[in-house]
């Protein structure tokens, strides 16, 4: 009996030590309410400059659990940022480990102004994360997008196939027809999950009832979008612009390329009629590629990222507008409805 239960068993701590090394997929980002508050305040209160901070929790299967933040500290340029910035979150880390509070590091988060985010600072950022933390997210808050009364809080990761590409610094449209990536394919968005404990909840439904109506609940009835929405528009006409610049770069290389195809045609039929005559004459034909010759060096591909990431902002420009522009087409719907009546 001994001898059929070793081997089962053996053969299932090795399925389970098979199964524990591939990671599932990162299905939702679970955070504490407390975390976002922090987050809400540390934003808002330095908007419109940009800010950043640490996130710290537990990387639970499928769910990645934030438990706690700390914000980093402005810099002036002129410091050694990278030296006193690992410092000081060593610290951090170290006087929340003696608190007995969650000090493992899954992510970062950032404030952003009207929804502008996607730069190639922060896949750099990702990038330098996913060195030591395989598994990492980027919490973005919107400060600007509150007096419209929605929480923008938007919780990212690099796609794999991304960043496969992104190590071989190759963007080539060769390379990416070869991959399949497109620029909807750089970042994923994961479900974000706020979770309070049992007492907090407690405590907020005893609140609910004695609360009276604030004067926020009052602006989400303006009618007026009009600084938010000029500011975008604004904004998608500066991508609109690069994004025409991007072009022009292609186009610029398309015509060098095509005109260095000619002149190679053109070299090419000169070096076949001279080794004709030297074949009539008896001598040896000279090949047909010069490598020293300018007419063969290669045109390197203008890198297609920065195009990549301008669509991307372009397409988040306008689902801000579409966003907007329902609201307030709702508001105002409602309000005709409320005169006529």
């Amino acid at each position: 009996m001994a001898n059929t239960t070793t081997p089962t068993m053996a053969r299932s701590f090795l399925q389970v030590a098979a199964t524990e090394e591939v990671a599932p997929p990162l299905r939702a980002v679970q955070i504490e309410g407390l975390a976002v508050l922090k987050i809400i305040k540390h934003c808002k209160e330095l908007s419109p400059s940009l800010v950043t901070g640490q996130l710290l929790g537990l990387d639970v299967g499928s769910v990645l659990e934030v438990t706690n933040c700390f914000p980093f500290p402005i810099r002036e340029e002129d410091e050694e940022i990278e030296a006193e910035g690992a410092n000081y979150q060593l610290e951090m880390m170290r006087c929340l480990r003696e608190v007995n509070v969650d000090n493992n590091t899954v992510g970062w988060y950032q404030s952003m102004l009207f929804g502008c985010f996607q730069t190639v600072e922060l896949i750099e950022t990702f990038m330098n994360y996913q060195e030591n933390i395989k598994r990492c997210v980027c919490i973005i808050y919107d400060p600007s997008r509150a007096n419209q009364g929605v929480l923008a809080l938007k919780a990212l990761k690099l796609s794999d196939s991304f960043m496969d590409l992104y190590r071989s610094n190759n963007f080539t449209g060769e390379k990416l027809r070869e991959k399949n990536l497109s620029w909807v394919d750089i970042f994923e968005e994961i479900p974000i999950k706020v979770s309070n404990s049992a007492l907090i909840s407690a405590f907020m439904t005893e609140l609910e009832d004695d609360t009276p109506v604030t004067q926020c609940d009052y602006d989400r009835l303006q009618l007026s979008t009009s600084p938010y929405l000029e500011r975008n528009v604004e904004f998608l006409i500066e991508c609109m612009d690069d994004l025409s610049v991007e072009q022009q770069k292609f186009q610029y290389y398309y015509r060098n390329l095509s005109r260095q195809q000619a002149q190679q045609q053109a070299w090419l039929q000169k070096r076949r009629s001279e080794n004709m005559s030297r074949k009539a004459a008896g001598e040896e034909p000279l090949p047909e590629e010069d490598p020293s010759n300018p007419v063969f060096k290669p045109i390197l591909e203008p890198s297609r990222l920065d195009s990549f990431l301008i669509t991307n902002q372009i397409a988040n420009y306008c689902n801000q507008i579409n966003g907007v522009s329902g609201q307030s087409f709702s508001r105002l719907y409602l309000m005709k409805a409320l005169h006529e009546n």
